[in-house]
Formats: C-alpha cells, sequence, structure tokens
C-alpha cells in the first residue's frame, strides 16, 4: 500500500484512542425532520426546475441548504461529539438515480466534505489538546450484491459489483478532496456491498499515493445475530479484515441492549480498536425510537466498564442529547485494551472458518469441480444449475469445510457459468455458510468470482509460470478483494516434482508475496504438488515423499504459511478402483497431516479411516508412497 503521508490524523487518532473513548455523532436525520423542510428547501435555487421530486433526499441539503447541516454538526460538537460524520448516507449514484440526482454525486459529496470540516476545524481551534475529526460516511446503498430482488430467480441481482464499486469510488473522491479525516464504511448489511466499497477505496489510495484512516461498521439486523446477507459477527470480520480498517464496528439496526452480545464478540475477536453506535431501540408501531438518552448512555457506561469499547456513539432515533448523556457516562473510563489475537487464516462464508496451528485438518470438497464430477459436468454443461447445487451440498453434509468451485472445460463459458453458480449458492444457506475455493487456470473466472464472494474465499492458484510481474500483479489484486490464495510450486522452468524444486520455489514465491507485494503470511497457501504414485516410471517413485517433506522443511522455514494439495492426483494409476484409491488417499493424508499439511482438495464423502485400512492393503500401499521396496507397485496392483 501507498505511504501515509498525513502522518498527523494517524498519530492524533491513535493518540485519542489510546488515551479515551472518543464519542461519535448521532442521526442526521432525525435531526433534519425537525427542521420542516420543505419541497422548495431540497430544491434551492440550484435544482428549481428538477424533473421529480427531491423532499426527503437529505444528501442534497449540503448543496441547497447547507445552513442546516451545518448547525446540526455544530450542535453534536457542542454535545461533546469528538467524531463528525458527513451528511452522504445516500450520496451515491446508486441511492441517488431514484431522484434523478446520480450527475451530482461527487459535488455533494466535496460540499459535505468541507462543511464537517469548517465545523470540525472550528472546535478544534478552540481546543487543540482535544482535535475533532470528520467522517466521510459511505452509506449500504439501496441495493444488494448479494440478494435477489426476485424470489422467483436466487440468481438474479439488481447491480452488479462493478456498479457498486464506481459507486463508491465517485463518493470516496468527492470526501478525500472535501477533506475528511476517516473514511466509514457504515451500516453493511450486505458484505459484497462493503467488499466493493473496499476495493474501491484500496484502489482510490493506490491512484492517489496517499491512504486515509477507514472505518467498517457493520449492522446486525436480527435477534438471530446475522447481517441481513446471513453473515454472523465473525465471518463478516473475517471478510473486511484485509481493508486494514483503524477500526471495526457496528452501528444501527437494534439497540445497544439487543447488540450488546455481538458487540462482546466483536470486541473479543478484533485486534484493533471496536465502535459502536446503536439505534435508540426497535422502532414501534409508528416507526418512531422510544429509548431515552439516559437508557442508552447507561447501557454503553456499562459497556465501557466492561472494557468492550474504544468509540461510543449513537445512531437512528437519536440526537444531540443523547451524543451529550453518552459523552458523560464514558468521559472517565479508560478505552477497551487492544488484544492480541492469534495468528490465524481467517476465512468466511455465512460463518467464519479460521485455520491455523491448532486447527484440524480442512477438506475442500472437490466435487463441484467439472474434472472432479462428471455429474456435476454434465448438469453445468445442461445449465442445470440448480440441480448441480444438490452435489455443493452433498459435499457440505460429508464434511467439507471449503467447497472446491471449477467450471474449466473446454465445452463451457466458464466465466458467465461461474457468475451464475456462485449467485445461486449464495441463496442456499447449506451451501453459502462455507467459504469457497475458486479453482481455475483463467484469470478473467477468479475476477468474476471474487465479485460473487461476500465471505472471505480462496483464489486456486497463481504461480510464477508467467513470470514475477505477473504473478504480482494478480496477487496484489487477490489481497484487494480479501481473498486468501495457492500458489502452485510452478515457475517459468516448469512444475516441481523434486524436493528441492519444490522449495526453491515456495521460498522464492513466499518472499514475494510477504516483501514485495505484502500479502499476510497466514494467508498464503503453498501447493508443492502432489504427483502420481505407482506408475511404473521409476522418476515417478519419491512422488509422494518429496510431497510430504517439502510439508515438514516449508512449515520450518516459512512462517505463517498453510500448505494445500489436490489429493486425488496422487492415486491416478488406480483409477477406477475406488476401495484402492480411498485407502491410498487416506495413508497419505496421514502422513502429510503429521508433516504439516493444513488442506488438501478431496472428495470429502470417500475417505477411508487409517486405522480400518485392511493391514494387508496399508502395507502394499506404504510401501508405494515411501518406496521401500522396488517391487511396491506390482506388489500393490497385484493386491
Amino acid at each position: 500500500m501507498a505511504d501515509r503521508p498525513q502522518k498527523k490524523t494517524w498519530e492524533l487518532l491513535a493518540e485519542q484512542l489510546a488515551r479515551r473513548i472518543l464519542v461519535l455523532d448521532g442521526a442526521m436525520g432525525s435531526l433534519i425532520q425537525g427542521y420542516g423542510l420543505t419541497e422548495k428547501d431540497f430544491r434551492g435555487d440550484r435544482f428549481a426546475d428538477h424533473r421529480c421530486d427531491l423532499q426527503g433526499n437529505n444528501d442534497v441539503l449540503c448543496l441547497t441548504r447547507p445552513d442546516v447541516i451545518r448547525e446540526i454538526h455544530l450542535a453534536y460538537l457542542a454535545a461533546g461529539a469528538d467524531i463528525i460524520t458527513t451528511n452522504t448516507f445516500g450520496a451515491t449514484a446508486i441511492s441517488q438515480a431514484d431522484y434523478r440526482t446520480q450527475d451530482h454525486v461527487y459535488e455533494m459529496n466535496l460540499a459535505a466534505g468541507r462543511l464537517a470540516r469548517a465545523a470540525v476545524d472550528r472546535y478544534t481551534a478552540q481546543n487543540p489538546d482535544r482535535p475533532r475529526f470528520v467522517l466521510g460516511g459511505l452509506g449500504p446503498t439501496s441495493k444488494t450484491c448479494s440478494i435477489s430482488p426476485d424470489v422467483e430467480d436466487p440468481g438474479l441481482r439488481a447491480v452488479t459489483f462493478d456498479q457498486m464499486k464506481a459507486a463508491y469510488q465517485e463518493a470516496a473522491a468527492g470526501l478525500i478532496d472535501g477533506g475528511v479525516d476517516i473514511l466509514g464504511v457504515e451500516t453493511v448489511f450486505d458484505t459484497l456491498n462493503a467488499k466493493a466499497a473496499i476495493l474501491a477505496i484500496l484502489e482510490l489510495f493506490a491512484e492517489r499515493g496517499r491512504e486515509l484512516p477507514v472505518l467498517v461498521s457493520g449492522s446486525i439486523v436480527d435477534l438471530s445475530g446475522r447481517t441481513l446477507s446471513g453473515q454472523t459477527t465473525e465471518a463478516f470480520w473475517n471478510s473486511i479484515r484485509h481493508a486494514r480498517p483503524f477500526c471495526v464496528g457496528l452501528n444501527c439496526s437494534l439497540g445497544a441492549e439487543e447488540l450488546r452480545p455481538y458487540l462482546q464478540e466483536l470486541s473479543r475477536i478484533a485486534d484493533l480498536p471496536v465502535a459502536f453506535y446503536p439505534n435508540a431501540g426497535l422502532p414501534n408501531e409508528l416507526g418512531g425510537y422510544d429509548e431515552t438518552p439516559a437508557q442508552m448512555a447507561a447501557v454503553l457506561g456499562d459497556l465501557a466498564r466492561q472494557g468492550l469499547l474504544n468509540i461510543a456513539g449513537c445512531c437512528c432515533g437519536t440526537g444531540p442529547d443523547f451524543t451529550a448523556a453518552i459523552a458523560a457516562a464514558v468521559a472517565d473510563l479508560p478505552p477497551r485494551p487492544i488484544p492480541d489475537r492469534p495468528t490465524r487464516c481467517r476465512l468466511s462464508g455465512l460463518e467464519p472458518l479460521n485455520i491455523g496451528p491448532d486447527s484440524l485438518f480442512v477438506n475442500v470438497g472437490e466435487r463441484t469441480n467439472v474434472a472432479g464430477s462428471r455429474k456435476f459436468a454434465r448438469l453445468i454443461r445442461e445449465e442445470r444449475f440448480e440441480d448441480a447445487l444438490e452435489v455443493a451440498r452433498q459435499q457440505v453434509r460429508s464434511g467439507a469445510q471449503v467447497i472446491d468451485v471449477s467450471l474449466d472445460d473446454p465445452l463451457l463459458d466458464a466465466a458467465p457459468a461461474m457468475t451464475r453458480l456462485l449467485n445461486l449458492a449464495a441463496a442456499d444457506p447449506e451451501i453459502c455458510r462455507v467459504p469457497v475455493m475458486l479453482d481455475s487456470s483463467q484469470w478473467p473466472v477468479f475476477e468474476v468470482g471474487l465479485k460473487c464472494l461476500q465471505g472471505k474465499g480462496i483464489v486456486n492458484s497463481i504461480s510464477l509460470k508467467d513470470g514475477e510481474p505477473a504473478f504480482k500483479e494478480k496477487a496484489a489484486l487477490i489481497l484487494r478483494h480479501g481473498a486468501a490464495v495457492v500458489v502452485m510450486a510452478f515457475d517459468e522452468k516448469g512444475q516441481a516434482e523434486t524436493y528441492e524444486r519444490k522449495l526453491e520455489i515456495c521460498r522464492r514465491a513466499y518472499r514475494i508475496l510477504t516483501e514485495e507485494v505484502g500479502f499476510p503470511p497466514e494467508d498464503i497457501i503453498l501447493d508443492p504438488n502432489i504427483f502420481a504414485v505407482a506408475t511404473g516410471l521409476a522418476e515417478h517413485r519419491r512422488h509422494a515423499i518429496d510431497f510430504i517433506e517439502a510439508c515438514r522443511t516449508i512449515k520450518a522455514e516459512l512462517p505463517g504459511v498453510l500448505v494445500s494439495g489436490g489429493v486425488s492426483n496422487l492415486s491416478f494409476s488406480f483409477r477406477g478402483n475406488n476401495t484402492v484409491r480411498e485407502a491410498m488417499h487416506s495413508a497419505f493424508l496421514y502422513h502429510a497431516i503429521a508433516a504439516g499439511m493444513d488442506l488438501g482438495i478431496v472428495n470429502a464423502g470417500q475417505l477411508a479411516v487409517y486405522e480400518e485400512i485392511p493391514p494387508d492393503l496399508l502395507v502394499a500401499i506404504e510401501d508405494v508412497l515411501f518406496d521401500r521396496r522396488p517391487d511396491a507397485t506390482e506388489r500393490l496392483v497385484e493386491l
């Protein structure tokens, strides 16, 4: 990522957060309603002849009634807010299209940033020891990338990922130019929307050569503890960690007491500051809010005393009186200490999957791969996608913690087929609770696949075969999308078959990814290549040994990485003999896992139990795997 020339903002934020709990302002819309503005106010002179009504479009007031927005900002500052949010909750082209004002989005955000900046600078000048900050708000938009607008067609989407990203990028550019200190992707009800916003922001930072702190705040929509698109709190956190935010939070949706358990969970798992700004309780039958400032302040004060808060504020149904009460409640309480969490590869579907030194071996279901299942391939070719999903369900039911999805087939247009399949899978709660491994040899397929995953998935794979520049470019894009990556032991000279070549390539790839691209080691999954044994060729006799020994050395030398492989490659010589193949896979995994293998692509429903393999068969198989006798292959074939 780019250097941070505006160190002062980062340093001031870090300094203030280390000393005290910062207070975030409250609702903007509630206060705007209190002004009793008319259509004429929303239009102003600027939009006097606009072709549709503008009343209710609060964001346009930054252009037509800036005095109202200025007064609201100053009221929150006077009440004790440390962070002021711009009036831009709906200021994206997607949301503004409802009012036909999408052509004015950049201008709205620019004006909003300047209004908040002026108000904050005024208060900071009065007390430089207590700096105030501007949060540029990027709301969730009026559409969702993960959910179909048509119950009859769960694969349909009302907006594309690219459209969402472009909308966020335009808004973020206006906010940055308007002088905000922080960009806030807030009220996240669909994590794929948030991932589009994060990608837009990261690309904008790279283009401009400077970064701002980023806050990402999710919205739990009901007492089940999930977002609207179905993710748990931890799955949401795993999905957006790649933004490297300065703060993560929960806001809107429920009241403070209802959100307490989910804040407790977020505070436990997030290794950075946590923000919390809930609604004033649940809306009543008239759409209003009944919770009082004293009630909310009492809950937030209790949460602060439990050591759960770094930033405290409020959302819908609140005003400066809430801010003042919260500021008083947390004034003398220490901020939440930042926990030191163990390093893990933290994946997610609707639910989290954390892989680390103390986790069990992860089965990656191979049957949703057109090369791994004739049935699945036939269903995809016939465009029977709903039927093809049953293959995925069976893999999950059989114990697959990740599903490997590959549509590489000369008879398929893989990119649109991948989009259709993943969009349909996103509507199936049984399938989409687990992470997805995108498996392809075609880069465009990875790109469309990444744009369909609200969770944190895996790209399988990239390699050095096309040289370092292409390798680094692809890795950087995968990192910005927030996926882990499988790296094949394959370079400009070809695939690595020997132990020495496996280590040579894996060491080189690890160095480039960690030192030059900035890829977290825990999100690197090295594949030292599993090749067939028992082929009758002498040069293949050490394939299993070399993989197992490469696992052992990689885990000892390259901190944090995971090791994976396609297990079915091992037994290609015995295609058609499932009894032998299952036993071979089980015996191989028994030893490879002991050497450090973390996950493997397998048929989760067809793995023999190592201890239950017949002794004579196990001896014959391990003679082959460890090349213990020159006639091992012949003896296994005979058996």
